[in-house]
């Protein structure tokens, strides 16, 4: 198969000849149809990911087909249209179970902990438990932005902030996720208002975000720059900034009322953030 490999951190990759990849237990290969760009690709390619080791072959947001199955795989059989979020869980851990994907300890990802989809094939773990099945119909280049970006947004405005229809949301920078959250806020009948301090995103961003109209609370969403008379930044630090993030009880310091599961006692950081 024909990939793009990093053979050094910071050095233009090279496109070469691989061969297939096999199905891992619980697994499958599925052949990529279309693959996007995140800013993680970048860190990944600098050296700024402890799990990429050299050669490597990058990319986490890809749809496509299933071609082969690995031993355990039920739900789905080739030929059957798939994405997957980038983190995968193995779906059977205390934190798969309780919605926690994202901290399993037993995850992979394409594209940093194996090799990834800027190739013509990928292998993906933990089948069953991740992928989701893509219509015929749905367009590629959207598809494959959704285990990412989109998935990013929904949990943190969904999952975690319980926005609902009504409400108003401030969006703070008009990046891939920044975008995909003005979508899902719209979707849900919410208003989006987004900050972005780049004079070169701003105006063509927000200009996107309002034709956006897919509910009537939709037309009011807007851009917002910070002006010179902002509180100095200072003021703005997050309370995880100043305080522990854990009490002495192991539940969440910084954000206590929020905070919707118990963190490891002595641990540094809450898991839950």
């Amino acid at each position: 198969m024909r990939a793009v490999r990093i053979t050094a951190f910071g050095a233009p990759p090279e496109v070469v000849d691989l061969p297939d990849p096999t199905p891992p237990v619980g697994g499958v290969v599925v052949r990529v149809e279309a693959t996007g760009l995140c800013a993680s690709d970048r860190f990944a390619w600098a050296g700024h990911d402890g799990d990429v080791t050299l050669p490597h072959v990058p990319g986490h947001e890809l749809v496509g087909h299933v071609v082969a199955t690995g031993a355990g795989v039920t739900r789905f059989r080739a030929g059957d249209r798939v994405t997957t979020p980038f983190v995968c869980g193995c779906g059977v851990c205390p934190d798969c179970r309780a919605g926690r994907a994202q901290v399993c300890p037993h995850q992979q990802q394409p594209g940093f902990t194996h090799d990834g989809s800027f190739a013509e094939l990928v292998a993906l773990h933990h089948a069953d438990h991740n992928l989701v099945p893509v219509p015929d119909d749905a367009d590629a280049a959207g598809a494959a932005l959704l285990g990412c970006r989109v998935a990013t947004a929904h949990r943190a405005l969904v999952g975690r902030g319980g926005l609902i229809s009504g409400e108003r949301v401030l969006v703070l920078g008009a990046g891939g996720v920044g975008l995909a959250a003005v979508l899902i806020a719209s979707a849900l009948g919410a208003e989006a208002v987004v900050a972005d301090p780049s004079p070169r995103r701003g105006p063509g961003r927000s200009s996107w975000a309002r034709s956006r109209r897919w509910t009537p609370r939709t037309a009011r969403t807007r851009c917002a720059r910070p002006s010179a008379t902002a509180a100095p930044a200072s003021r703005w630090r997050p309370r995880a900034a100043r305080t522990p993030w854990i009490s002495a009880s192991g539940r969440c310091a910084g954000r206590g009322r929020w905070c919707r599961s118990v963190c490891s006692p002595g641990s540094r950081w809450c898991r839950c953030r």
